[in-house]
């Protein structure tokens, strides 16, 4: 009886020892797919898979909405790859906006490090939530939720943020309708603004059609 207890015990614990799989750093030379990037081989993984060094530098501004997020996602960091987890930075030159965009793979967590910064987000029941943050503050926007960042103050605004996801994407939502090429009778139709207006937009962002 001991014997197959022991025995038992022994399988329990090698069992749980085969499925433990500490993590999967990413192999950038594949496909990303819905699940991330398959792992490298263990052999092949080094520290510089868990270290990243690029949030230290302030992004480039000068683009037309004078903002600049520097990712640190499965993408650019490998070692999130499969753990549920990234991070960025984000500046905000004075006068800088990160119009209304949604993160559709994950909820992301905004901490101020410098300036002020007006942010806020959209619930699915049309209720608005915003508020200026200073140093030091944080604030949450729940995955799938329109939301935005404006620079509130007249200096350069910094902030670092947090996803849920290695790979939380992103689409922000004046570029998908006015800087590529879907129709402008279709935006108008879907959007209530007039002709004059929709090419106007579509011009200062790009978009054809």
């Amino acid at each position: 009886m001991y014997h197959i207890i022991f025995f038992l015990l022994q399988l329990l614990i090698f069992s749980s020892h085969a499925a433990v799989q500490d993590f999967c750093v990413g192999d950038l030379t594949g496909p990303e797919g819905p699940a991330g990037y398959s792992c490298k081989k263990p052999a092949t993984v080094t520290v510089d898979d868990f270290v990243f060094s690029g949030l230290g530098m302030p992004g480039n501004t000068t683009n037309i909405i004078k903002a600049a997020v520097t990712p640190a996602f499965s993408a650019q960091f490998p070692g999130v790859n499969g753990l549920g987890i990234s991070i960025a930075r984000l500046d905000l030159a004075a006068g800088g906006v990160v119009p209304l965009h949604t993160h559709p793979g994950g909820s992301e967590v905004l901490v101020v490090v410098q300036g002020y910064i007006l942010a806020g987000f959209i619930s699915s029941a049309n209720s608005v939530y915003y508020k200026i943050l200073k140093k030091g503050d944080v604030m949450i926007f729940p995955q799938g939720l329109l939301h935005f960042q404006i620079n509130a103050g007249g200096i350069p605004a910094v902030a670092f943020v947090s996803f849920s996801s290695p790979s939380p994407g992103l689409q922000i939502t004046a570029f998908a309708l006015f800087a590529n090429n879907l129709p402008s009778v279709l935006v108008e139709k879907t959007t209530f603004l007039d002709d004059a207006q929709v090419k106007k937009l579509k011009a200062v962002l790009g978009g054809t059609g």
